[in-house]
């Protein structure tokens, strides 16, 4: 048996991965953690877990952990994942970690984005980035894996062919991106209220969204060329789902069909992306790991469409593809519905 733990086991996306995980029969959770001393009942705190999983969630220090568990996802905010990971590292635990801690590798670039000095800056630029549609054989032998977030991975994933065929100007691409309510977590915030964000729809974000350098970053190191992105991020009144709209400028003329063809030639081996023909709908990819990416065209304009579910593909789910590489299963175990 596998032994996991869960750090920050309260939120949203730590459910999707108990239930993932809860699929997995080789699989065996040991440990939940929450911040509070109150040591709840994780079905106090998730009711759908009743009679599913028979664990507190508990304030452990790494080293306790380390005593119970092999891998460890690292459920946590930013800076509250750097101030543990380096301790579990170090007790020998192998570490998915969800937060955007380890997603960038320029110390500085984290400062600026996150307004934090980061404490762990030499781990920055060595540690695997958790995206296994692009770099699926660097993550078995990881012991740190940083996970996408969550409007990175829709938009990644829609862009990814075109800049690794360098089919795209690298510059001026225009990201329209929609996201539930989920995605700002668990603890009540004013604008994610019932009645502030019901029957509206609203940006937020606006060039100064978190997401904008880790997905320049990513597509300008499989691109070998400066990407440069507008990201628009939006709150939509559902609880769940990504859709990103993208607007990239072909390099020359190219036909719809042949970019099909290069996005199912991209992803022929990748079980949880679907190239379809049809425009894509949050519903038809809500729970579960699925990317639907279509491509279409309006004139000479080339639109993308990524839609994702973002506590899944977006978290927990791609959180699990890496869990499986890493611990050497089917990197489809506990993700088919």
């Amino acid at each position: 048996m596998t032994k996991v733990a869960i750090m920050g086991a309260t939120g949203y996306a730590a459910l999707e991965l108990i239930k993932i995980l809860l699929r997995n029969p080789e699989v065996e959770i040991v440990a939940l953690t929450t911040r509070s001393d109150e040591a709840p009942h994780i079905s106090e705190i998730h009711h759908s877990l009743e009679g599913r999983l028979d664990l507190r969630c508990e304030n452990l220090s790494a080293a306790e952990i380390a005593e119970r568990a092999d891998f460890v996802f690292c459920a946590l905010p930013h800076v509250a994942s750097m101030e543990v990971i380096p301790d579990l590292l170090a007790d020998g635990c192998r570490v998915v970690d969800l937060s955007a801690d380890y997603r960038l590798s320029d110390p500085a670039v984290y400062e600026q984005w996150y307004h934090h000095v980061h404490i762990d800056p030499t781990r920055l630029g060595s540690t695997i980035y958790g995206l296994p549609e692009l770099g699926a054989d660097k993550i078995p032998s990881a012991d740190l894996i940083a996970n996408p977030g969550c409007y990175t991975s829709a938009s990644i994933l829609g862009l990814a062919p075109l800049i690794a065929n360098s089919l795209i100007e690298p510059t001026g691409i225009i990201i329209d991106a929609k996201s539930g309510v989920s995605g700002a977590g668990r603890k009540p915030k004013l604008g994610t209220l019932y009645p502030e964000c019901n029957e509206s729809i609203t940006a937020y974000g606006v060039g100064t969204h978190r997401h904008t350098p880790e997905i320049e970053e990513v597509l300008t190191t499989l691109g070998g060329t400066d990407v440069k992105v507008t990201f628009t991020p939006h709150l939509t009144p559902m609880n769940r789902g990504i859709l990103a709209t993208m607007y990239p400028r072909l390099k020359e003329d190219t036909s719809l069909d042949h970019l099909k063809e290069v996005y199912r030639a991209f992803y022929a081996d990748k079980p949880f992306v679907r190239i379809i023909d049809r425009l894509p709908a949050t519903r038809e990819v809500a729970g579960t790991n699925y990317c639907d990416i279509s491509l279409q065209s309006a004139g000479n304009q080339l639109i993308v469409f990524s839609a994702i579910d973002n506590l899944i593909k977006g978290a927990a789910g791609v959180a699990v593809q890496n869990f499986n590489l890493m611990a050497g299963y089917p990197e489809t175990t506990g993700l088919i519905v």
